[in-house]
């Protein structure tokens, strides 16, 4: 299944990019994210629990990410094991454009499942990922605007 979408993010492109390789942030973003641990600078273990339709899944995940292109592109490659549930492998491209003071981020995803989750049908899966992906980037732009707070609140004199 493949997935494409674009976002504009009221932040410049290098805070976007930089957001996107900040694990608390990432950890806070993804929908249903129980444990997000940095193993080196490219390399996510990740625990996420999700919910297709009637079928939980619990994913062990680990994940690769590339920032070689950035702040113009990052990407992304993982798997997760769901046990008896099934699996998941896939990945996603991202490309950063200044648009003014914002960044138009826009994504193509893949995803291939196999177990029963592949049996739960293709519209259930790409209706549950389009939720996912928005649900994420509602979350990372938030956790982008509180960032933003933060740093703007000056200290009383």
């Amino acid at each position: 299944m493949n997935l494409k979408d674009e976002v504009l993010i009221p932040r410049d492109r290098q805070t976007v990019f930089e957001a996107l390789n900040d694990t608390a942030i990432l950890k806070s973003s993804i929908p249903g994210c129980e444990e997000l641990i940095k193993v080196s600078d490219d390399q996510l273990k990740a625990k996420i629990v999700v919910r297709f339709g009637p079928v939980k899944a619990s994913f062990n995940s680990s994940v690769t990410l590339d920032a070689s292109g950035g702040p113009a592109r990052f990407s992304l490659n993982g798997s997760g094991d769901a046990g008896a549930v099934g699996s998941a492998k896939g990945g996603a491209d991202v490309n950063l454009a200044e648009q003014g003071e914002e960044t138009l981020l826009s994504y193509e995803v893949s995803i291939d499942v196999v177990g029963k989750l592949a049996q739960l049908g293709s519209r259930l899966m790409e209706g549950t990922t389009r939720k996912l992906a928005k649900k994420f980037f509602t979350n990372f732009e938030a956790a982008l605007l509180a960032d933003g707070e933060d740093e703007s609140i000056e200290a009383p004199a």
